[in-house]
């Protein structure tokens, strides 16, 4: 009996992982059905990543743009909440996402776990700002005469965001993060030869109190998802982190269309703290001006 049963573990069938999309809230396959192989960094295959098609991509926008309303709309404080609660899902899946770094990037398991270590730390800095960067950005300004100058930052809407090609995942959530803690949503294109721990994040994001179509997660080629993107007209921003200097170029043109505020690409060391440049990257600064009445000899009445 014993026997059997050893001889039964031995002939057991691994399970292997089938990796989806993310677009609104839910994990579609591609349009197309197409797929693609992703390998480790000696070449051995991982897993069949899904190959997005346009069509995908136009889903993605549809999904965030819905999603905006409700997000933007939503308090900074409840932004930052909902962020922290990421990051807690982060860290209770933590073995998984050091397996997927160690083998995106080639690194060993103690240098995969500080990078993702790295990662959940970064992702609750970024939630920690959801409620001060207007006290940062924005204020009262003076004025010559009987007038309150307020300025206060606002989102700038849907954003499509190439995600760093070699750092799976500390460099994604570096991108990521900031653009959803000022109230934008998001279309991630997941690095083209790695995209595995983005479509994991995905599913961390799915079972956290992240709204559907806030983050939405494509894999594939790069430029052949990003140039919908860039050229469509509901989109308002591109982060191009993940693109060469022949792509951001074409991608620049196509999104000057539309007057896309774009972040070029440029040489980032994700691991360093980073500064407030990708939380103000995708706000718009709006300015109120309110009279406050007639000025006596004491100052200003309303």
């Amino acid at each position: 009996m014993s026997e059997k049963t050893d001889k039964t573990e031995q002939q057991r069938l691994s399970v292997f992982k089938t990796y989806k999309l993310y677009v609104g809230g839910k994990f579609p396959r591609s349009e197309s059905g197409r797929v693609y192989e992703v390998t480790d960094s000696k070449g051995k295959w991982l897993a069949n990543a899904p190959l997005s098609s346009r069509k995908d991509a136009r889903d993605a926008v549809v999904a965030a743009r819905k999603a905006f309303g409700g997000w933007s709309g939503a308090t900074a404080y409840n932004r930052g909440q909902i962020l922290y609660r990421v990051a807690e899902m982060l860290e209770g899946r933590k073995d998984q996402f050091v397996r997927e770094v160690a083998d995106a990037e080639g690194l060993s398991k103690s240098k995969a776990a500080a990078v993702v270590d790295a990662a959940i730390d970064r992702w609750v800095w970024y939630a920690g700002w959801t409620d001060k960067i207007a006290q940062v950005v924005g204020g009262g300004n003076p004025v010559a005469g009987p007038f309150f100058n307020l300025s206060t930052p606002e989102p700038t809407g849907v954003v499509t965001v190439l995600a760093p090609q070699e750092s799976s995942f500390l460099g994604l959530v570096s991108v990521i993060a900031p653009v959803i803690a000022t109230g934008n949503t998001v279309i991630v294109i997941a690095s083209e030869n790695s995209p595995l721990p983005a479509l994991s994040l995905g599913e961390v994001l799915a079972t956290s109190d992240l709204p559907g179509g806030v983050v939405n997660v494509l894999s594939g080629k790069t430029a052949e998802i990003a140039a919908p993107l860039a050229a469509h007209q509901d989109v308002n921003a591109i982060d191009l982190a993940g693109a060469d200097d022949v792509l951001a170029k074409e991608l620049e043109i196509a999104a000057a269309d539309n007057l896309k505020r774009v972040v070029r690409p440029q040489a980032v060391d994700y691991s360093r703290t980073p500064g407030i440049e990708r939380l103000t990257a995708f706000l718009e600064t709006k300015t109120v001006w309110h009279p406050t009445g007639a000025l006596g000899a004491s100052g200003s009445s309303y």
